[in-house]
């Protein structure tokens, strides 16, 4: 048997130290990318909160409410994975874009994934606590979400109260200037006991309507009933996202209209992307979110 010559196998020992060198190489890439974007979504991404501003035009808005601001916040869920530092960084933001009115769309709290689903609930009290930093000309208006209705809505309510936050459950608050009017409505979440024809009787047929409600979907709904606007979050625009795909989940009732601006029928629809993280810790191409909306006569 002829003995391969050094020249003759130096190629094939450099042809397995090459596949191996790369395979290891590749691995450690892959693991390093891995490890580079886990941490971009969990510690940075989600810290990164975006201030989206929108002019939107209202019919019968009167002259007085032109420039009218209304800053939104959605979905902190306070717990295990959002805390004092992300929801104090939203605030810090929403107070200096020196709105007429905060409008707070719900889930303040997360359903624990075992156990006692009321022990939720008491996360209501560190979150209100840091949402009462919110300043405003008009105040606070906050309604509750899906999971503030799975943990204890009462308690949820009442803590966001005594921190100094209006609470609206199928109500209105009517705005008066210069003999102009705007009624705010809120309803109560749409999966637990929404009675939009309970909020509607606070609201005169001639006030322009901004509707706040925690799921955006309910907009097919409430587009029929003469609202000028809704504000919803629920979605956090789908939380982790692959560019140019539609998201992979969504939570029933926002799986039509989860983020940005809708017109539905008559009706304006703007969905916030919330602040909060659900399921996992991290987001990904969906950061957390503060809107600045500023009202306009059409």
């Amino acid at each position: 048997m002829a003995v391969p010559s050094l020249d003759e196998s130096q190629p094939q020992t450099a042809a397995r130290f090459n596949r191996r060198t790369f395979l290891r190489r590749a691995s450690l890439l892959t693991g390093t990318a891995a490890l580079g974007l886990a941490g971009y979504s969990g510690l940075i991404e989600t810290n990164e909160i975006e201030v989206r501003k929108l002019d939107i035009r209202v019919h019968r808005l009167g002259e007085a409410f032109d420039g009218f601001k209304i800053a939104l916040l959605s979905d902190f869920h306070y717990g295990p994975y959002t805390g004092e530092r992300e929801i104090s960084s939203a605030v810090q933001k929403a107070n200096a874009l020196q709105p007429d009115v905060i409008a707070l769309l719900g889930d303040f709290v997360s359903e624990p994934l075992e156990g006692n689903k009321r022990s939720g609930a008491k996360k209501a009290e560190p979150c209100a606590k840091v949402l009462s930093g919110l300043r405003s000309r008009l105040g606070s208006f906050a309604v509750l979400g899906n999971h503030d209705y799975t943990t204890d809505p009462e308690f949820v309510a009442e803590a966001l109260r005594a921190h100094g936050t209006n609470v609206l459950r199928n109500s209105t608050r009517v705005f008066e200037q210069a003999g102009s009017r705007l009624s705010l409505m809120g309803l109560n979440d749409a999966i637990g006991a929404a009675d939009l024809d309970q909020a509607l009787k606070g609201a005169s047929t001639a006030d322009p309507k901004i509707l706040l409600v925690h799921e955006p979907d309910y907009a097919d709904y409430s587009s029929r009933f003469g609202i000028d606007v809704q504000f919803s979050g629920h979605s956090h625009g789908g939380q982790v996202r692959i560019p140019g795909i539609h998201p992979l989940w969504l939570p029933y009732l926002a799986r039509k209209y989860y983020k940005g601006y809708y017109r539905v029928g008559q009706l304006q629809l703007y969905t916030n992307e919330g602040i909060g993280t659900i399921g996992v810790p991290f987001r990904f191409c969906s950061p957390p979110e503060v809107t600045l909306v500023t009202l306009r006569p059409a």
